[in-house]
């Protein structure tokens, strides 16, 4: 099965946040991209309900530098404040991930064709992706263009073993785990000469319940049901 895909992503800006800091206040990003950052750029290039993107690998090509900006975010009462962001500048990151079919979506069974979507994905990188790239959040434009991983030397190449301690790593949807919760998941990163390999979801074992949530997926119009079938 065809299913993975390489690329690299860049920006002047990225702000990788715990979502914990994102309901008003100070933010502070993370060294980092986190794995549904990740996730979400390989999202915006290409996707479709028939599968799920899993994030591989990330390889930090540039040194870890940040920036604060005064932001006058606004209220939810109404009106601005003032707060600092503190922005990771001038990124640059190799990214591996590949795709498996969504089991919880029996309804686009048909549409598990691993060639197909593997030309698709590998086409919408060459255009710069299918949607606009964020790096963490909108404000942050990111760049995507195809690249082999481990192509060109990294500023991280021989730094040995670096670790970030406790770092989000994504969420837990229920139309991707088949149960009607949504759980944020936790994980202790460690980079090797600039590599981090990411665990997949399920072999995090650190979760907060969030709350309920039930899927409700708009159902799939074939063709024929379309009135397109000739």
């Amino acid at each position: 099965m065809e299913n993975s895909i390489e690329f690299k992503v860049s920006g002047r800006f990225a702000l990788f946040t715990d979502p914990v800091t994102r309901i008003g206040g100070e933010k502070c990003s993370y060294h980092i991209p986190t794995y549904e950052a990740l996730k979400g750029i390989a999202k915006s290039v290409y996707w479709k309900p028939t599968f799920t993107w899993v994030i591989d690998k990330v390889r930090v090509m540039r040194c870890i530098r940040t920036q604060g900006k005064s932001i006058k975010p606004l209220e939810y009462g109404g009106g601005n404040s003032l707060a600092i962001y503190t922005y990771l500048t001038d990124v640059e990151y190799q990214v591996q991930a590949h795709f498996e079919w969504n089991r919880f979506r029996d309804d686009m069974a048909r549409d598990r064709i691993d060639g197909k979507h593997f030309a698709v994905a590998k086409r919408m990188i060459e255009r710069g992706g299918r949607r606009d790239i964020f790096l963490g959040t909108r404000e942050c434009q990111g760049y995507v263009q195809p690249w082999s991983f481990g192509q060109e030397g990294g500023f991280y190449d021989n730094h040995g073993e670096l670790a970030f301690g406790l770092m989000f790593h994504g969420f837990d949807y229920p139309d991707e785990t088949g149960r009607n919760h949504l759980y944020s998941r936790f994980w202790r990163p460690v980079m090797l000469n600039g590599v981090v390999a990411f665990a997949r979801p399920e072999e995090c074992t650190i979760r907060k319940h969030v709350r309920e949530m039930v899927p409700r997926p708009p159902k799939s119009v074939g063709l024929k049901e379309g009135g397109l079938a000739l």
